[in-house]
């Protein structure tokens, strides 16, 4: 890698399983390396986890990845700025429902540090610990995971 430059597989779809693809966001940052994975569940139907930032060409990617099939969920595991954002652009495009973690709650006294909050994530369903939905015939369980930030999920 060259100063400024990063060398990365951005818009390929990547299988890293059966039914299971990988993007990643063209977002190179300290804190995301190369940039966002967003991963891609099922065959027939699809659910998107964490769209990644709202980049107008990741999101066309993202779009082009699913080609045609039915988009049954776009799940967001939290909110910070380089996982969510995408969330609203790909729900508008393709009437998938917005799920997954709650909205992040800060509280109102004591240091903030907003700016790497998705503040505008609105899901359309919140999942709790244990709950699960289904994607191509096949269970998706949440499991909790506080700690990277207060709302994660996995």
């Amino acid at each position: 890698m060259q100063q400024g430059r990063v060398d990365a597989p951005y818009a390929m779809l990547e299988q890293v399983e059966p039914g299971i693809a990988r993007l990643l966001a063209p977002n190179p940052t300290a804190f995301t390396h190369t940039g966002t994975q967003t991963y891609l569940l099922g065959t027939k139907e699809v659910a998107v986890i964490d769209p990644g930032p709202d980049l107008p060409d990741h999101v066309d990617v993202i779009l082009a990845a699913i080609a045609g099939r039915r988009m049954a969920a776009i799940l967001c595991t939290h909110t910070h700025r380089d996982h969510s954002p995408a969330a609203r652009p790909l729900a508008q495009a393709t009437g998938a429902p917005i799920i997954g973690c709650a909205p992040l709650s800060l509280e109102a006294v004591g240091p903030r540090a907003d700016a790497a909050f998705d503040a505008d994530y609105t899901p359309d369903r919140v999942l709790e610990d244990g709950e699960a939905i289904e994607v191509n015939g096949r269970p998706i369980t949440v499991v909790a995971t506080p700690g990277h930030t207060s709302n994660h999920l996995c």
